[in-house]
């Protein structure tokens, strides 16, 4: 173990050291010091009210108007995209606005928008009302001109439209017994016409069939082209229809149908200059209603067009606002002092800074008292914080999607900065396709700063956050591509010619059969020859398979060599002794020496079977290897290895035993897993860690989730 104690201690990659503090603000520049703290990022309140409910805290009812506020901001947006308005992407630089002011703005535009939406859907409705009315005028009145004259051609509808059908036979006989609807007074005929479904229509005249006992005549014509409906407004297939009957009682029982089934009935004159009239007199107000409703369409889009090129800011306003009286409600309210007391953790390189923002806080809000700033011990297991940047950040949420480092220890995202987009590259492995992710990292690594301020979508925001992760896995790609040969599956002779030709020119196209080695192996990567050869898949298979096995076992002993650091750090010799020492010994006398005969088969050429050699190490150790033999003295390696592992665990068992030690051994104290990374380059956020029973594990939360880079990120 000489050899590891003279190794650095790695403590520039660990969490940053953190302090217990506790502050004691006035309550004029309470607000204002939070609001600093939150753009500073660098302290962690802890809630000092967990036992109230949320609406027992100090300042509920400002939370309440954070919510109102936006609750309107949300319905701003869903107005904007109904409406399919493009709202700026910048916001338009405009003064600062007070947050009463901000308040009062927004209620002015929300009675302004939701009147003018009620007016809209008034005269939108009118207007599908009248469009029904015209349209029933023009079929009915071609069913009634019908009816007045059989023989007649059918181009007595009313203006453009057609209604050509054959007279029913029921029609003609009423007509042929002088029942005209001209004197339908005398003779007793009448009717009802309207406009129903088309899905409807058949069950509609089922139910008036039954219902006047056949006492009536269903007339009906489709209605020639989707309908607006004036109460659901969806465009819906209708038809028209004109029902004859006799007697006021039929005529009571078919509005009641009517009714029921959705049907709309409007009034037709049985003149046709009567019918012409009106159907004059809906067209113009038909005409005059689209003039008003395309008005207030273009003045609607304008008032969204002004709230959208201010809802970004707006929405951040509102934002930082809430997450500031969410924080404030953590602290404690002195009632006698006037001020409110709060703990939480920081760390140490940042006590400077946040003393400095303090008293800007106290300057600014004009306090005769200043901000109280001490350090106290503490009782609790500190969280964890990461310093990242731009970088590093997307590894550090790569990583802490898995699990977060505990206070102090090694922190792997370090390490994932190559591991994770190499590894993704060895799967990969196309330099073609490597290329175009290479120009996609570019784009946005070029475009930064526009889309930084730039509200993003899904997506893009999770492309944009990982632009440098995609660069890293586009040159690794690059590289495993060149290795393995290929450009989008294609391969070419890069660095040379291939080290295998036909035995005779003839052949010169072979790629299956008669190739013979001529020169030294190719220079880099896989030889262009095996492409398209029989023995491809096995060849490129196996050493994929091998490749995988190198790699994965270099990345299990880089984990549990940081244990061991972590154990030396924390003085820990329990652990380096039954959990470090066990874990080396047995990885690596099983897949590090599988690991070995990979590395000696490739330089030898040899033909050995692994399979063989590992599966007989453990039935047959003393046996012998024949061509299997790989080295001198691998046999005795083999069963050393053995003896290694049987006295490994017996040793780890008894020490477990004689010591009552767990490797997971269960602490009395909750262990603080809290990750506060924020990024160095942007406006970073405020934080607090939320105060847990005895034995949960304390998260880290933030308290003011804003971020100027990429104003979607809250």
């Amino acid at each position: 173990m000489g050899v590891f104690d003279r190794l650095p201690p790695v403590d520039h990659l660990r969490s940053e050291k953190m302090c217990f503090v506790q502050l004691i603000m006035p309550a004029e520049s309470a607000r204002l010091a939070v609001t600093y703290l939150g753009e500073l990022g660098l302290l962690q309140f802890k809630d000092l009210n967990e036992d109230k409910s949320p609406f027992q805290r100090i300042f509920v009812n400002q939370v309440k108007r954070c919510t109102e506020m936006s609750r309107k901001l949300r319905f701003f947006s869903d107005q904007i995209n109904k409406a399919g308005v493009n709202s700026s992407v910048r916001p338009v630089l405009q003064p600062d606005i007070d947050w009463e002011e901000l308040e009062a703005k927004l209620g002015e535009h929300e009675h302004d928008l939701l009147e003018m939406n009620t007016n809209s859907e008034k005269l939108l409705q009118t207007y599908n009302e009248l469009l029904e009315f015209k349209l029933v005028l023009s079929k009915a009145g071609g069913i009634l001109a019908s009816s007045h004259d059989p023989v007649a051609p059918a181009d007595r509808e009313l203006d453009e439209h057609i209604y050509n059908k054959e007279v029913d036979d029921g029609i003609a006989y009423l007509l042929e017994e002088g029942v005209h609807l001209g004197a339908t007074k005398n003779s007793g005929v009448k009717f009802v016409s309207g406009i129903i479904l088309k899905s409807k229509a058949l069950a509609f005249e089922r139910m008036l069939f039954r219902a006047t006992r056949g006492n009536m005549f269903f007339n009906h014509a489709p209605a020639g082209e989707p309908v607006t409906d004036p109460i659901s407004g969806e465009e819906v297939e209708k038809t028209v229809f004109v029902v004859f009957f006799s007697g006021d009682q039929a005529k009571s029982k078919i509005l009641k149908i009517c009714d029921s089934f959705g049907a709309t009935c409007y009034p037709v004159p049985e003149e046709m200059v009567k019918q012409r009239h009106i159907f004059h007199e809906v067209s113009l107000r038909l005409s005059d209603l689209e003039v008003t409703l395309n008005a207030g369409i273009q003045h609607r889009n304008k008032a969204l067009e002004s709230v959208g090129s201010q809802l970004w800011r707006w929405t951040i306003m509102v934002k930082k606002e809430k997450a500031v009286y969410d924080t404030l409600n953590m602290l404690n309210f002195d009632v006698t002092k006037k001020c409110l007391v709060g703990e939480g953790w920081c760390p140490i390189f940042a006590i400077s800074q946040i003393k400095d923002v303090l008293q800007c806080a106290t300057l600014r809000s004009n306090s005769q008292a200043g901000i109280i700033f001490h350090e106290m011990d503490p009782i609790d297991s500190p969280p964890t914080y990461f310093r990242t940047d731009k970088f590093t950040n997307a590894f550090q949420e790569i990583v802490d999607a898995y699990g977060i480092a505990r206070y102090e220890e090694v922190n792997p995202a370090v390490y994932s900065v190559i591991t994770f987009p190499f590894l993704f590259a060895v799967m990969f492995g196309d330099w073609g396709h490597g290329i175009c992710l290479l120009l996609g990292a570019f784009v946005l690594i070029l475009r930064e700063k526009k889309l930084s301020s730039q509200k993003l979508g899904s997506f893009m925001e999770m492309a944009f956050g990982g632009r440098y992760v995609i660069l890293l896995m586009a040159l690794f790609s690059i590289y495993c591509g060149l290795i393995y040969n290929e450009f989008f599956s294609v391969p070419f002779h890069i660095f040379g010619k291939s080290a295998y030709e036909c035995r005779e020119k003839a052949c010169s196209d072979a790629h299956t059969a008669g190739l013979i080695k001529v020169r030294d192996p190719y220079p880099f990567g896989v030889d262009p020859s095996w492409r398209g050869s029989r023995s491809e898949l096995p060849f490129l298979n196996s050493l994929k398979m091998k490749m995988s096995i190198l790699m994965g076992v270099s990345q299990m002993n880089l984990g549990i060599v940081l244990s061991y650091f972590d154990a030396k750090f924390h003085g820990n010799a329990l652990d380096i002794r039954y959990q470090f020492m066990p874990q080396m010994i047995f990885l690596n006398s099983l897949f590090g020496y599988l690991s070995l005969l990979i590395l000696i088969k490739w330089c030898t050429g040899s033909q050995a079977d692994l399979y063989h050699v590992m599966i007989y190490m453990f039935l047959d150790p003393a046996g012998d290897l024949g061509e299997n033999q790989l080295f001198w003295g691998q046999k005795e390696l083999q069963v050393s290895n053995l003896l290694n592992n049987k006295n490994n665990m017996l040793h780890y068992l008894l020490c477990l035993l004689a010591n009552n030690y767990s490797p997971f051994p269960l602490s009395d104290t909750p262990v603080a897993y809290g990750h506060c990374s924020c990024s160095m380059d942007a406006l970073p956020k405020a934080f607090y860690l939320e105060e847990t029973s005895q034995g949960e594990v304390p998260r880290a939360h933030l308290s003011l989730p804003w971020d100027v880079r990429n104003g979607s990120r809250f």
